[in-house]
C-alpha cells in the first residue's frame, strides 16, 4: 500500500510518500505563510517518484488555522478525486523524542505554544495551548519551540499514528480571531 503523508501544522510544509513502510520520497518547505504554494509542488515531486497512491494521511494539528486547513483540505480533496481513503493523526504525536517522560511544543504564534505531555511515547495530556512561561513551570523535560531547536512531525510516525490513533477532526485549540459584531466588546 502506498501512502501519501502531509503535514502543515507547523511553519514547515512536509510531504512523504511511502511504499508499504518504506519512505520513497521526502520533501519539505519552510515558511509559515507558504503552505498553499509549497504543498502542490511537494506532492507533484512525490508523484514523479510513484503516482500510485492508495491512501492519504494528514496531520490534524494542533496548528494555526490557515496552515492546518491548507493541508487538511488538500488531503481530503486529493483523496476524494482519486476515490481513496484519507486519515488524520495528531501532529504532536508524530514528533520523535528519545525520552521516557517529556513535553513536546510547537509554535502557536501570538507568544504561545501548542504542547502535549507524553509517557513512554504515549500522549497522556493535551494537546493544549499556553504561553511558554506556563509550560516552563512543568517539571517534565521540554522539547521543541521555545525550549530546544524547533521540531517537526516525522512522516513515518504520522503514518504509524494514523493507523493506531486516527484523528477525524482538526485540532483547533483557539477561538477564532473573527467574531460576529454582536459578540465584540
Amino acid at each position: 500500500m502506498n501512502s501519501l503523508v502531509i503535514d502543515t501544522a507547523t511553519n514547515r510544509t512536509s510531504v512523504g510518500l511511502f511504499a508499504a513502510n518504506d519512505l520513497i520520497y521526502s520533501g519539505f518547505h519552510d515558511g509559515a505563510t507558504a503552505h498553499a504554494e509549497a504543498l502542490p509542488k511537494l506532492v507533484a515531486a512525490a508523484l514523479k517518484v510513484n503516482s500510485e497512491v492508495d491512501q492519504v494521511i494528514v496531520g490534524m494539528g494542533p496548528g494555526p488555522f490557515t496552515g492546518l486547513r491548507v493541508g487538511i483540505v488538500f488531503a481530503q480533496t486529493f483523496a476524494t478525486a482519486r476515490i481513496i481513503p484519507w486519515m488524520g493523526a495528531c501532529s504532536l504525536d508524530a514528533i520523535d523524542i528519545d525520552s521516557n517522560s517529556y513535553i513536546v511544543t510547537t509554535d502557536a504564534r501570538r507568544k504561545e505554544v501548542y504542547w502535549a505531555r507524553y509517557e513512554s511515547g504515549v500522549r497522556v495530556e493535551g494537546p493544549n495551548v499556553d504561553t511558554p512561561i506556563i509550560v516552563a513551570g512543568f517539571a517534565d523535560k521540554k522539547f521543541g519551540f521555545g525550549f530546544t531547536e524547533e521540531l517537526y512531525p516525522s512522516m513515518a510516525l504520522l503514518l504509524a499514528k494514523a493507523m493506531t490513533s486516527p484523528v477525524v477532526e482538526p485540532m483547533y485549540l483557539r477561538r477564532p480571531d473573527a467574531v460576529p459584531t454582536s459578540e465584540r466588546s
